[in-house]
């Protein structure tokens, strides 16, 4: 019983020895200006919304609006084989002809061409640019999205390796303490129970750090995602060692950016605007329409039992249409009065959204200025916590501590240190959350 578990323990030394190992081997190290350029280079989602906005802009043209004309060419060619009886009124015999062929040829080309619809291609060539200036937006958002995303794992990124760093202190700390007590074991002056919850406490935090390095493993994975990499299973450190945040954001500034640059405010703006062109699109039946038509063709008939052998025609058509719809069953009212709904619901859909974001703003600044208060207490914490750890430590070597009262000393520094790096980790979302809300989430590309 004794050997296995002596084997156990030195299975386990070795797992963990080696996880030290693997991350001591030279990285490459990556940025997060580094990381979102990357991605905005290869990340499908964003991709797809520019291709998007390449589809808008190529619809943007007077032609799709309805100024230009269409031109068409034709030809077609036709033929019949008949039988055909006479029977004269004189009560001669009736005359016959079997298998009479008469074919034809038909050749031209034709122009319609709208001149006047109520100002309707007016209408249709500026919605064309609303939807052009929508779609920039659109690829806006997705752009905004996926750096506050990409961000976001970034700094996660860097929080699992600061647990990771703190797991792995706390097991040489561990370590120590296992070593201590088996020193003083073998002069007899530590009991086996002593012993074996050292055991227990260095097998606990090993299996720790085990799962904290996959926890790091798929935390690196999501970012290689992120960025549509080939290799998501190349190791890499992120360039920063700590997060960072900013502590003097200006509230009135943000709001006031809001108000001004955010995404989605400006999208709803565009619906508004469109709804206003939907208007006018159903007014425009209100007009008479004007339309030109003009033709240049040619046409051969042939016969075999005619007058005539073949009729050839060559020659220029054309023409003006002037027409006015007078009653449509009131549904040129109904469209127009739907379209007026329509700019109403627009304006609320805006004025609810500046509400929403009023308050997803009012939340994010109260939780950045209580985090940022938070992450000051959690540092002094530790800075308390590392303090009464070094005290307790020297108490044990020196034999006037347990070796529970000296693991309580080590959670409570592993405890604060997790806090610190919560703390500090929230009050980096909030900023990049009130970023992204005032559409200032692109500074993190300077």
């Amino acid at each position: 019983m004794k050997n296995s578990c002596t084997v156990r323990y030195i299975s386990l030394i070795m797992a963990t020895s080696l996880l030290f190992a693997q991350n001591s081997v030279a990285q490459e190290t990556l940025g997060l200006k580094q990381c979102i350029e990357t991605g905005l280079k290869n990340n499908f989602d964003v991709r797809i919304s520019k291709n998007n906005q390449r589809i808008n802009d190529n619809n943007t043209t007077i032609g799709n609006a309805g100024f230009l004309p269409t031109v068409d060419v034709s030809g077609s060619y036709n033929s019949d084989v008949t039988d055909q009886k006479f029977f004269p009124s004189t009560g001669e015999s009736a005359l016959t002809n079997n298998n009479i062929n008469n074919s034809g040829i038909d050749i031209g080309i034709s122009l319609n061409w709208t001149i006047f619809d109520g100002f309707q291609m007016f209408t249709n060539y500026g919605k064309l640019k609303e939807l052009q200036k929508a779609g920039e937006l659109n690829t806006r958002l997705s752009i905004e999205n996926f750096i506050a995303t990409i961000s976001s794992e970034y700094y996660n990124f860097i929080q699992q390796n600061i647990r990771y760093k703190n797991l792995k202190s706390a097991v040489k700390l561990s370590k120590e303490r296992l070593r201590i007590v088996e020193a003083r074991y073998n002069i007899g002056s530590m009991s086996k129970l002593d012993l074996q919850q050292a055991k227990v406490d260095f097998n606990a935090d090993s299996s720790k750090l085990m799962k904290q390095q996959e926890i790091l493993y798929s935390s690196r994975i999501n970012l290689y995602q992120l960025m549509a990499t080939g290799n998501v299973e190349q190791a890499f450190l992120p360039a920063d060692s700590s997060i960072t945040f900013n502590r003097l954001l200006s509230k009135d500034l943000l709001w006031k950016n809001t108000l001004q640059s955010n995404t989605l405010l400006l999208l709803a703006e565009k619906n508004k605007n469109i709804s206003y062109l939907d208007l006018k699109s159903a007014q425009s039946k209100n007009y008479p329409y004007l339309k030109i038509n003009a033709g240049y063709g040619y046409t051969s008939n042939k016969y075999e039992a005619s007058s005539y052998l073949r009729q050839d025609y060559l020659g220029v058509n054309y023409g003006l249409t002037l027409g006015f719809n007078l009653f449509d069953g009131f549904n040129r009212k109904r469209e127009q009065q739907n379209a007026r709904i329509k700019i109403e619901n627009s304006t609320l859909d805006f004025e609810q959204l500046q509400l929403s974001l009023q308050c997803d703003f009012a939340n994010m600044w109260m939780a950045y200025q209580n985090n940022i208060e938070l992450a000051t207490l959690e540092q002094e914490n530790l800075n308390n916590a590392t303090l009464n750890y070094e005290i307790a430590i020297d108490r044990y070597k020196l034999g006037e501590l347990s070796g529970i009262e000296l693991r309580e000393a080590q959670n409570s520094l592993l405890e604060a240190e997790e806090r610190l790096v919560q703390a500090q980790y929230n009050t980096k979302l909030c900023e990049i959350s009130l970023l992204h809300i005032s559409g200032q989430i692109s500074e993190y590309l300077k």
